[in-house]
Parts: C-alpha cells; structure tokens; sequence
C-alpha cells in the first residue's frame, strides 16, 4: 500500500481530488478566497500526515479535514460576532497596554475554544453562544442531557486549564 508521501503520488492526489475538495468548500462557505485557503491547509495537513495515509484514504481524509477546518472557522466567526455584539461602542480611552492584554486574552480563548474536541465544542457554543439549555442542546445533538452536562464540563476544564484567570 502506497503512502502519499511520495511526490508523484500527492501530486496525483492533488490534480484528482484538489478541484472537488474546493467545490465542496466553496459551496458551503460561498467563498473563493476561503475555500481556496482551505483547501490549501486541507493538503499541507495532508503532506505533514502522509506517512499516516495511504493512498485509497487520501480522498476521505482531505474531505475530513477540509469539512472540519471550515467548521472550526464557523465556530470562531461566532464568537467573534457574538463578542463584538456584546461590547456596544467602546469609548477608546482604554491604555495601550489594556488592549494588548485584552487582545492576547480573546486570542488565547479563541484558541482554547479551537482545541476542544468537536462535541465539547459544538456543545459549549450551543450553550455559551447560541443560548441553548442543555435539554435543547440535547435535543439537537440527539444525546442525553446527562451527555451534554458531561460535554460542557470537559469543555469548561479544558477552558479553564488552558487559559489562565478563568
């Protein structure tokens, strides 16, 4: 079984499956700029993992990757929608150095907020950003809410751990 790690191989791998893959993103995003970045980051993803796929899985895994990468960017846009849309007008009479931290903070929690798993994060996003109760969480994801409870309790512990002062 051939991995893609061979540069004839991706390549092949690239002129197969590079237009789909950005026809796919393209029509869930609406995008060219995103989905040709995407798409991009799809097969870098791919060349750092080539010894891991070998060739027949190619095809699965960059259309994996690719519908993850775009949902992880859909997560974040709605946070920073739902943070812009909390903060009304601010008066820029802030220091310097406070918008600094204030940046370095959103960065560490969107970053934070990326490396949960997908279930703890579409679970706490439900919840913290679209409002949801655990019971309509749980409705929507099809599991319990005991799961849900169980979700948003990793999530926050990874929260907490990974940033500091939560």
């Amino acid at each position: 079984m051939d991995n893609v790690c061979s540069e004839k191989i991706f390549n092949q791998v690239y002129q197969n499956w590079g237009k789909p893959i950005f026809n796919f993103l393209f029509f869930k995003c609406g995008d060219d700029a995103q989905a040709s970045d995407l798409v991009q980051e799809a097969f870098i993803k791919l060349w750092q993992n080539c010894k891991n796929v070998p060739e027949a899985k190619a095809k699965s895994f960059l259309y994996t990757v690719a519908n993850n990468m775009f949902l992880n960017e859909v997560a974040h846009q709605k946070v920073v929608l739902k943070y812009a849309q909390l903060q009304p007008n601010k008066i820029n009479e802030q220091s310097p150095e406070y918008l600094l931290q204030e940046k370095e903070f959103q960065e560490k929690l969107q970053n934070a907020i990326a490396n949960l798993t997908e279930a703890q994060r579409t679970a706490f996003l439900l919840n913290r950003i679209e409002g949801k109760k655990y019971s309509e969480i749980a409705e929507i994801l099809g599991i319990s809410v005991k799961a849900v409870e169980k979700r948003m309790s990793q999530a926050l512990a990874s929260l907490r751990e990974e940033i500091e002062g939560i």
